[in-house]
């Protein structure tokens, strides 16, 4: 249901509180007492209550500035990709098939869908090509950053939608006075993927507020897959003559010089000369030789920030960020494919091979004639926050504010061919398929162009707050925060004309346009209950509603309930109990129509992709989710500098937006032949699966909410600080335990944890990060460790006698960094990242490259260096 008043209230007060903000200061007329000190509060992710304390019921993770800096990262997701909550598939440099030059974070593997990203607290604009549904972490600047919070919880009462898995809250400076450059590079051990930034960060105070302003540009060097020996060509697995499974180099049936499929199961390769021959492994084409393993980027990222005093109780504030990207990517010359009837002026250089004339073919070609396929992206993404915020007499803080951003891209994909075009040159008898001059690169011309496609995304938030203190209980001050939310997303995607017609690809790629408005309040409590009491050094009660309305579906709430109990200064339980939400974005609802190459298997074909038809679902709802935390936090007093924490996780997601998995709609929809069965089932009867004649799946698979989603498990993390050897030290292990992941769709249940797959990522059972710090008077050091444990190939499950490699095993990397202080406003920093040149590891029903770049270090012993000088 839809609720117009809630609607029309929301929007007047929002315009109300911005213009009386703006227009009246408010006067306090408390005498200030110097004789109580004051105690800073601050606003933790996961509440918006400033508290004097940051252990909070929820369980936050802070990456402060200089953690960033010692890791030599250029873009936040290279760092946040490798927390142990991170798993899954998260698109970073390393995927060269389909990333878009992309940069995400997915918290527990969930979905980077299901992450929400925010900026200061404040929504990041959905960023990237085509109608983005996730935010592009290329977009954030990496030296202006303070700190990063992740909040591994959900927290849709105080976000609102997105916010299932988690929270990436990234602080930005705000306070920062000074010039400060600072350049760096790096390039692998092999001498590819050459990077060079150049960062300026100024910032100054005045009488009454303050400016920064960040500059910075960043230029990535790609490595190819040809370039390391794990990768330089796609394995394939077959039965050799003693009856084992052993691996060779394999590639695609799509070749050079052409494939024919005939009517009763010919396979016949061409050679340069015309003739034709039985096709075997050795024919197929490695098209590992012309893709990247590490893609290349150029970016460039203005951000500034100020604030300006209106009165004594009112200052204005804004936030503005831009960033251009260029992006690349390159795969093998495209594969074409047409169907057609032998005829007599092809000529007769089939028939000796049992061909008749009037015998219907399937033709597939691989075109090295004309070159690889280049993608290119140029995105821009703005984003600019204007709010006032204040203090009233009581004390209780306000802001309103304006959230407004905007993506643009444009991607282009050169080296294309009008398959239309050729098909109907072919059916008129103006060019001959079977004729090797035909596919000479002058006789092509006509026929190879280069798609554009555009696309973007605007969303415009509209806020009003207010947060304090309430009233006093016996154990301390009720704190409160509520607020309202006006928020409009808007997305689209513009295809080229001639993939729009489907003369490029079929199916067609049909344009994606929509949007939706959404109306929200919430009200958040801290209610302390205890203080001062054996075992109860201090209880508070957290409490949370969020009401929606959206524009789509309609209107309902969600809750969060925590319990912080101190028992005394050494121990503290925490536990929260909370729904959660996330709302269809417009690319879930109202995406066109387009083609996927999925990793399938069926005895009927030797091709590993199937051409799948994805898109959007208008008729979508919410996905629904119930989240539960608990934990403890122990800091014992007979070890000074020693802090452990142990939380469980709990996620069960209902009424899933999701595909049902490509290979179980081969299974169900297809028999051993590839004759279509079961087209009596709502499944089978919406897939429209079939196989083409040259022996390629194909299928409907468009979003719907079908599934269920649940996932536990356990974070677990020890810090110890302590002086040694007249230096100090830091020691961390940091880990998450993986106990369930389970997956259904369409009555089908997988559990994953444990599990590598050959699309979606890991789910490793455990994974863990050790890090060491230590820092002398001008110099300091690190060491970490990353741990991923072995998992088994999720095409291996029901037979792994089947597989060469059924799983993985468990895989170390090694990274050290060092600061040194030459003098008060220069320093160095260098390090070595996966110091003993980790290989990442073959496994049956890999993703690419051989292994799963969503999880595993493709690039290798990476270098780099870093120079600043602080003013």
């Amino acid at each position: 249901m839809k609720s117009s008043q809630l609607s029309t209230a929301i929007k007047s007060a929002l315009f109300a509180g911005a213009a009386s903000t703006v227009a009246f200061a408010f006067p306090s007329y408390a005498q200030e007492d110097t004789s109580v000190e004051q105690v800073e509060r601050i606003q933790v992710t996961g509440s918006r209550i400033k508290r004097a304390d940051m252990e909070t019921a929820s369980p936050v993770t802070v990456i402060d500035a200089s953690e960033i800096s010692a890791s030599g990262v250029t873009s936040i997701d290279q760092l946040l990709q490798k927390t142990t909550a991170a798993s899954g598939a998260m698109t970073n440099p390393g995927i060269n098939n389909g990333s878009g030059g992309n940069a995400s974070i997915n918290l527990r593997g969930l979905g980077s869908q299901r992450t929400l990203v925010l900026v200061n607290g404040r929504r990041m604009i959905n960023s990237g090509t085509g109608a983005a549904s996730t935010v592009d972490l290329n977009t954030i600047p990496v030296t202006m950053i303070q700190r990063v919070e992740v909040l591994k919880d959900g927290a849709s009462a105080v976000y609102g939608s997105d916010a299932v898995a988690g929270v990436v809250n990234i602080i930005l400076k705000r306070d920062f006075e000074g010039l400060e450059l600072s350049t760096s590079g790096g390039v692998s051990g092999e001498g590819d993927g050459e990077e060079v930034a150049i960062d300026l960060t100024m910032g100054t105070s005045f009488d009454k507020g303050n400016i920064v302003v960040g500059v910075q540009y960043m230029d990535r060097g790609d490595v190819s897959q040809a370039d390391r020996g794990f990768s330089d060509c796609p394995i394939s697995e077959r039965t050799g003559e003693n009856g084992e499974i052993e691996l060779y180099c394999g590639g695609s049936s799509y070749t050079p010089n052409g494939h024919i499929w005939g009517p009763d199961g010919e396979s016949l390769q061409g050679n340069p000369d015309g003739s034709w021959h039985e096709f075997g492994d050795d024919d197929k084409y490695n098209y590992s030789a012309d893709s990247y393993l590490y893609t290349p980027m150029q970016k460039f990222n203005v951000t500034a920030l100020g604030t300006y005093e209106l009165s004594d109780y009112s200052t204005l504030f804004t936030e503005v960020m831009y960033t251009k990207r260029w992006s690349e990517q390159q795969m093998a010359p495209q594969p074409v494919w047409f169907d057609f009837t032998y005829e007599e002026w092809m000529g007769d250089s089939l028939q000796e091979h049992g061909l008749e004339y009037g015998d219907s073919l399937s033709y597939g070609r691989r075109m090295t004639d004309t070159g690889e396929r280049k993608f290119e992206q140029v995105v821009d993404t703005f984003r600019v926050v204007l709010g006032v915020e204040g203090e009233l007499d009581n004390g209780w803080s306000w802001d309103t504010a304006v959230n407004f951003g905007r993506n643009d891209s444009v991607d282009r994909l050169a080296n294309l061919h009008n398959m239309g075009s050729i098909q109907e040159d072919i059916n008129e008898g103006n060019f001959n398929p079977l004729d090797p001059a035909s596919w000479e690169q002058e006789n092509l011309g006509q026929y190879v162009y280069t798609e554009q496609n555009t696309g973007g995304s605007e969303t415009l938030i509209l806020s009003a707050s207010l947060a304090g203190e309430l009233f006093e209980m016996p154990a301390g001050y009720a704190g409160f925060a509520a607020g309202i939310e006006h928020r409009r997303d808007e997305a689209w995607y513009v295809p080229d004309s001639l993939t729009s017609q489907g003369l490029a690809n079929d199916p067609i790629v049909e344009p994606t346009r929509g949007d939706y408005d959404v109306n929200e309040a919430y009200l958040e409590l801290a209610l302390p209950l205890l203080a001062d009491m054996p075992f109860a050094e201090s209880v508070e009660l957290s409490t949370a509603v969020r009401y929606f309305d959206y524009s789509t579906f309609g209107s309902d709430s969600t809750w969060k309930l925590g319990l912080t109990w101190k028992l005394n200064d050494q121990l503290m339980v925490r536990s929260v109990a909370s729904t959660a939400f996330r709302a269809p974005t417009v690319d879930e609802l109202y995406g066109g129509a387009s083609p996927s190459f999925e990793q399938i298997s069926h005895p009927a074909t030797d091709q590993s992709q199937a051409e799948v038809t994805v898109g959007g679902n208008e008729n979508l709802t919410p996905e629904e989710a119930d989240t539960f935390t608990m934990g403890v936090v122990y800091e014992p007093s007979f070890v000074d500098g020693l802090s452990v924490t142990v939380d469980y996780f709990k996620t069960d997601i209902d009424n899933a937006i999701t595909e049902v998995d490509s290979q179980y709609i081969v299974d169900n929809c297809l028999d051993a032949n590839g004759t279509p069965i079961n087209q009596d089932s709502a499944l089978c009867e919406s897939a429209q699966i079939g196989m083409d004649q040259s022996g390629r799946v194909y299928f409907n698979n468009q979003l719907q909410n079908i599934g269920a989603e649940n996932i536990s498990g356990f974070d677990v993390n020890f810090a110890y600080s302590f002086a040694a050897a007249g230096l100090d030290w830091r020691a961390s292990l940091d880990t998450s335990i993986l106990d369930e992941y389970e997956v259904e769709v369409t009555g089908q249940t997988t559990d994953y944890a444990g599990l590598i797959t050959g699309g979606i990522g890991s789910y490793a059972e455990l994974k863990s990060n050790l890090t060491l710090n230590v820092s002398g008077n001008d110099w300091s050091a690190q060491y970490k460790a990353r741990y991923i444990s072995g998992m088994d190939s999720a095409a291996c499950v029901d037979d792994p006698s089947a597989c060469y490699a059924p799983d993985t095993p468990s895989v170390v990397y090694h990274d050290m960094s060092g600061t040194y202080n030459a003098t008060e406003s220069l320093t160095f920093t260098g390090g070595v990242n996966n110091l003993f040149d980790k290989e990442p590891p073959y496994y049956t029903g890999n993703n690419d490259s051989n292994t799963d770049p969503y999880t595993y270090d493709v690039m290798g012993r990476y270098f780099f260096v870093k120079a600043t000088l602080a003013f």
